[in-house]
């Protein structure tokens, strides 16, 4: 593909997507990015619940123990402040019928945790090694819980739908050229999806550092648990540009410089 067929892909793109964008644009709460979603939050959160339920019954759920009644404290504690400071903004239907829940999966392998739009979290006991302690847990609770606050799944699933849209256009008016090239989808994975991914991982970051220091946990400990992250993980990350996810030293440094705006902020 050459560089003036590459142009014109991205101004055409550009051209057929952009009444979904300007139609749907919105913002995402405290970092005030502007993000599009046309699918509705209603549906995704549903499927979400039915995933959810289908995980509790599948997995291999702790339902009790120490580690399970820090979940809970720590879940409830940093919902309720995110709770709290939205509604004293006056932005009550950000997290309208949001319904926390958390899981503990056993499985010490996985250093992992998530939460589904509408607030279905799960953590899996393999990364209680990392977060070590409640603040670690915090840090962790206060990312995931990011993800479904600022809408990433339904900018996601938009950004999917869209990205269809524009390349089915794309490729009619390029006589088919464009669902024959690899190496088209190898750009558009590249310049496109990954580096989306990354810019809500760091969103997710600083948004989960505000709601850890709203819940009066001690910040310093999120770059502390990537630290930790780092080292457990190390000679098993991919590069940077190759991955969905900042790499770790990326993640500590930007934190660290983001705890004084936080403190100063929410606090």
């Amino acid at each position: 593909m050459n560089l003036k067929r590459r142009d014109f892909i991205k101004k055409f793109s550009c051209a057929c997507c952009a009444p979904f964008f300007l139609s749907s644009c919105t913002e995402v709460a405290i970092t005030n990015r502007k993000q599009f979603s046309f699918v509705s939050e209603e549906s995704i959160n549903k499927q979400a619940k039915q995933a959810y339920d289908s995980i509790k019954k599948t997995e291999n759920i702790i339902r009790s123990g120490s580690q399970v009644s820090m979940l809970n404290e720590v879940g409830k504690k940093v919902t309720t402040s995110v709770e709290s400071y939205f509604n004293e903004m006056g932005q009550f239907e950000t997290l309208k019928n949001y319904e926390w829940e958390y899981i503990l999966i056993d499985d010490p392998d996985t250093l992992n945790a998530w939460c589904m739009p509408g607030g279905k979290i799960a953590f899996y006991t393999g990364i209680l090694d990392i977060t070590e302690n409640e603040d670690g847990m915090a840090s962790v609770m206060g990312h995931e819980i990011a993800h479904a606050v600022a809408k990433h799944s339904l900018e996601r699933a938009s950004q999917t739908l869209a990205l269809k849209v524009g390349t089915t256009i794309l490729d009619i008016a390029l006589e088919g050229a464009l669902s024959s090239s690899s190496a088209d989808d190898y750009l558009v994975n590249l310049g496109l999806t990954l580096p989306f991914n990354r810019l809500q991982e760091s969103e997710a970051d600083y948004l989960g550092l505000s709601f850890m220091t709203m819940a009066q946990y001690d910040n310093h400990e999120a770059y502390r648990v990537w630290e930790r992250m780092q080292k457990a993980q190390e000679g098993k990350s991919p590069p940077e540009f190759l991955s969905t996810h900042p790499s770790p030293k990326n993640r500590i440094e930007k934190i660290k410089n983001w705890i004084p705006e936080v403190n100063l902020r929410f606090s």
